[in-house]
C-alpha cells in the first residue's frame, strides 16, 4: 500500500463520522417520535463527569479533522463550538467531512515520519512520529468520542446498533 497513513485516516474518519450522522438522524427522529425534548439526549451522559453526548460529538469530529490536517501539514481549521442541536450537529460533522474529504492523499506521502506536535492534556506538549501519532492518539481518542455518544444514545433508548455505528464502507 503506498500511502498507508492516508488510508488508515482519512476513509477510517470518513465513514465513522458517517455512521455518526446517522446514529444523530435516529436519535433525533426518536427524539420526536416519543416527543422527547431532544435536550435531553443533546445533553445525556453516561456519568456525571463525562461529556454530554453533544461534546461527545464536537470532540470525535475535532479528533477527525485535526489529526487529518496534521498529518497532511496542513493547518488545523478550528471550529467555535456553538451546536445546539442535532441540526447543528449535523452540519458540523458535514464541515469536518467536507475538509477532510479535500485533502489530497498527497499530502499524507510523508506522514508516517512527520514530527506532530500536540498542546493538549498533561503534560501539555507531545511529540510524536505521524504513525505513532495517528495509531496510537488520534484513532484511540476518536473511537472514544465516537463510540461513547452512540452508548448515550443507545442508553436513552434509541433504537441504533452495530451496523449503525459502522456506517457504510
Amino acid at each position: 500500500m503506498s500511502n498507508s497513513i492516508y488510508t488508515s485516516s482519512v476513509p477510517v474518519f470518513t465513514q465513522m463520522l458517517g455512521g455518526l450522522k446517522e446514529v444523530l438522524r435516529k436519535a433525533e427522529a426518536h427524539a420526536a417520535a416519543k416527543n422527547i425534548d431532544p435536550n435531553a439526549l443533546l445533553q445525556a451522559r453516561l456519568y456525571p463527569d463525562m461529556f454530554a453526548m453533544l461534546r461527545q460529538v464536537q470532540v470525535a469530529s475535532d479528533f477527525a479533522k485535526s489529526v487529518s490536517a496534521r498529518l497532511a501539514g496542513v493547518e488545523v481549521p478550528k471550529l467555535d463550538d456553538k451546536e445546539q442541536s442535532f441540526a447543528d450537529l449535523q452540519a458540523r460533522i458535514d464541515t469536518v467531512l467536507a475538509f477532510i474529504g479535500g485533502l489530497d492523499a498527497a499530502l499524507f506521502t510523508e506522514a508516517a515520519t512527520r514530527e506532530i506536535i500536540t498542546q493538549a492534556g498533561t503534560p501539555k506538549e507531545k511529540r510524536f512520529t505521524g504513525q505513532s501519532y495517528l495509531l496510537n492518539y488520534g484513532l484511540p481518542h476518536f473511537f472514544f468520542h465516537t463510540t461513547t455518544a452512540y452508548a448515550i444514545l443507545r442508553h436513552n433508548g434509541v433504537e441504533v446498533g452495530k451496523k449503525d455505528y459502522i456506517g457504510t464502507y
